[in-house]
Order: C-alpha cells, then structure tokens, then sequence
C-alpha cells in the first residue's frame, strides 16, 4: 500500500491516555509515572487550616526511572480537574509531608512525589490528574489518570 502511512506518530502526538489510579504510563524513553492515590489531607500544622468551602488533598506519584538516563523532574507537573462538573484545583504545598516534583532521579530509581491541590467542593470528589512533562527537546504525552478523592 504505497501511500499509508507507516511511519510513528512523533512523541508530542502520541494520544493522551486515560488510566485509573494505580496505573502505569510509560514515556517512550522508559520514564514510567504512576498516580497512586489522592486523600483529603488532615495532618495541618499550627499555621495552616482548611477552608470549609474546598476539599483539600494531596495526589501522591510515583516516579519510576526506566529509561537509560537521570530525569530531571522539573520536567514534570501535575495539574488536576473536577471530572463531574467542571472545576480546576489551585495548586498548593502543605507543610507537613511534602515531596515536590524537584531536582534529577537517577536510571533506575523511583520515588513517591505529592502535589498539593484545593478544589472547591461543589465540584465533587472525583478528578482527573494529568501528568505533564515537557523536555527540552519535545513537549510529550500528557497521560490522564482518573479517580476518587478519599
């Protein structure tokens, strides 16, 4: 069939893909991520307090660095959605427990990052996390994972 197609889509126009928490995606050069969870948080320290009018959580992910080279992890950011009706959570940092996206992982390790976020709670409980990552020679795949806050 000489005019399909056969070559692959470039990184930057691979689909996004919808996971469950819990559910690996893998970037073409091994850089696996991982939403775990997202809990309401509760563990305030003597200077924070939640407002009554948003549910405040914390998403943790799991980084696991397959590809052949350190990451930089700067190159990736969470962002997080209402997936009921609408809604888009403001980023926060809570003090007690926090492991921001920062600084390199090395080939072959993996570590459990947080990303803290406040959505107002007329949006509900359920959400979409998207893991973003940008490098400096592509923007990639933005996976989509879906779930509850508990």
């Amino acid at each position: 069939m000489e005019h399909c197609n056969t070559e692959n889509p470039a990184e930057s126009e691979a689909p996004v893909t919808d996971l469950a928490f819990g559910k690996p995606f893998v970037w073409p050069d091994g850089l696996e991520v991982t939403v775990l969870e997202a809990k309401v948080f509760t563990d305030w320290d003597e200077y924070e307090e939640p407002d009554p009018k948003n549910t405040e959580f914390r998403v943790r992910v799991k980084v696991n660095n397959k590809s052949a080279r350190a990451v930089d992890l700067d190159e990736l950011s969470v962002s997080v959605d209402g997936a009921t009706n609408g809604g888009t959570a403001a980023l926060t940092v809570f003090s007690k427990g926090s492991a921001p996206l920062e600084g390199r992982l090395a080939k072959g390790v993996s570590a459990v990052k947080t990303s803290d976020n406040s959505l107002e709670k007329r949006y509900g409980k359920d959400i979409v996390v998207t893991v973003q990552r940008t490098t400096a020679d592509d923007v990639l795949a933005f996976p989509e994972f879906t779930g509850t806050i508990k």
